[in-house]
């Protein structure tokens, strides 16, 4: 079964997760460029371009100082999916790549090879037979595959958004409502700094710093990435906690497991550091395989044959996901105990975060709404819940695919409503089956 605890919350240290959107010509690439040299501090810069190379019209001419220019490396991209995104990430990984830049994201989701390009390819599949509803099941699955690989990136990200104007028709009125960002709905969620561009100047539209709160720079550059970089640099240092916590009296071979396990999942096994006895460079995933491998319970002597049929062997573990194996195992004859099902796994963070975006399409963003919110849930998954928290992440999964699909429609809010009458009638049709079959 398994446990939950809570912690104290700690701040750590961080790296920038920028969003720049805006219109064609308003002055996302230069920005990003210009942010991307001081958050490099002169480390390497690359570029995933999918603009047809007009990253390159900003990077230095050889032997020509005077034209000024950014030094960066260029990654065009004319087939903007998913599996290309990832790609594009772990060669920026191996690269060393200290900030990457993806411009535009845009592509990603309306671009060829993007999102919505893989639904329609899904939805005419011999074997999909709900059209783009059921279409977007496995598309979800690829776009967060995407965005793990680009949030987890060890470095720096920036990404450049297009943004068009957005209408509404009441009637045959037709009224401009503001901008729409050309990406999914919700994807601001993901950065921690959202920038809208107009004519070169920069507004902060989104952000988890205070002193960013509505911060309004012609040009935003260096000046500006520095403030970012200064509340990055505010809090606990990940690596130097991991360092501490193996270093401390009391460590268990088990607490290095979990600490590997996190160093992993947060792709920092990898990292250089000193090594914290030696003084020698090192990486993190040696220095916890190091220290864990120095606490490891001994193994039990053998037993002799007279004590019953068990057969003890002790494999060496070559790295910490080996680890467990490698613990005395025991052979019996007896088949083993069934392992405690851990039950069900619990929603996601970016599954919470994207369902008010998918509610607002269909007409229930609202703070009122919420028990309308619940109410529609309820019926889509299958049973009653009192908060999203207690959604599994099967059943939040079910429940995105729905509300991207009718979200998606000329008439979102109509068809959505029609679809929860239905639902609400085939319960009630259920529950007057079942009172029947009791009463008889």
């Amino acid at each position: 079964m398994t446990t939950f605890t809570f912690a104290p919350a700690t701040r750590e240290t961080a790296k920038a997760r920028i969003a720049l959107q805006g219109p064609g010509g308003s002055g996302k690439t230069k920005t990003a460029l210009r942010m991307a040299e001081r958050l490099a501090d002169g480390g390497a810069i690359g570029v995933v371009d999918t603009e047809r190379g007009s990253a390159k019209k900003y990077a230095i001419v050889p032997g020509r100082p005077d034209l000024g220019g950014h030094e960066f490396g260029h990654m065009p991209m004319a087939f903007c999916s998913p599996e290309n995104m990832i790609a594009a990430v772990r060669a920026a990984e191996e690269a060393r790549i200290d900030v990457l830049i993806v411009d535009s994201w845009s592509h990603f989701w309306a671009g060829k090879g993007g999102l919505l390009a893989r639904v329609e390819e899904e939805s005419k599949k011999s074997t999909n037979r709900g059209g783009k509803f059921t279409a977007w099941a496995p598309v979800n699955d690829l776009e967060q595959d995407m965005l793990d690989a680009l949030l987890n990136f060890p470095g720096h990200v920036i990404v450049t958004m297009r943004t068009k104007n957005d209408y509404s028709m009441e009637g045959k009125t037709v009224t401009k409502v503001g901008v729409k960002t050309v990406q999914r709905d919700g994807a601001e969620y993901e950065f921690d700094v959202v920038i809208d561009m107009i004519e070169g100047t920069g507004t902060v539209t989104k952000t988890r710093y205070e002193p960013l709160y509505n911060a309004s720079v012609h040009h935003p550059g260096e000046d500006f990435a520095e403030v970012i970089l200064e509340q990055l640099g505010q809090g606990v240092d990940p690596v130097q906690a991991i360092v501490d916590e193996l270093t401390a009296e009391g460590l268990t071979y088990e607490r290095a497991l979990e600490l590997y396990g996190q160093a992993d999942a947060r792709r920092l096994l990898g990292v250089d550091l000193l090594h914290p006895k030696t003084g020698g460079p090192s990486k993190l995933g040696d220095v916890i395989k190091e220290y864990g491998q120095a606490v490891k319970p001994t193994a039990a002597p053998a037993p002799t044959a007279a004590s019953g049929g068990e057969e003890y062997t002790g494999p060496t573990a070559h790295s910490m996901a080996d680890a467990e194996a490698s613990a005395p195992a025991v052979r019996r004859t007896a088949p083993p105990a069934a392992e405690p099902d851990p039950g069900p796994v619990p929603v996601s963070a970016p599954q919470m975060r994207m369902m008010h975006a998918c509610f607002s399409k269909v007409g229930l963003g609202a703070k009122e709404d919420r028990a309308k919110r619940l109410h529609a849930t309820a019926l889509i998954i299958g049973r009653p819940i009192g908060s999203a928290n207690e959604l599994t992440f099967d059943e939040a999964k079910t429940l995105l695919d729905t509300l991207t699909a009718f979200g998606d429609r000329e008439t979102p809010v109509a068809d959505f409503d029609e679809m929860v009458w239905g639902l609400e009638d085939d319960a009630a049709r259920l529950r007057a089956e079942a009172s029947q079959a009791d009463a008889a």
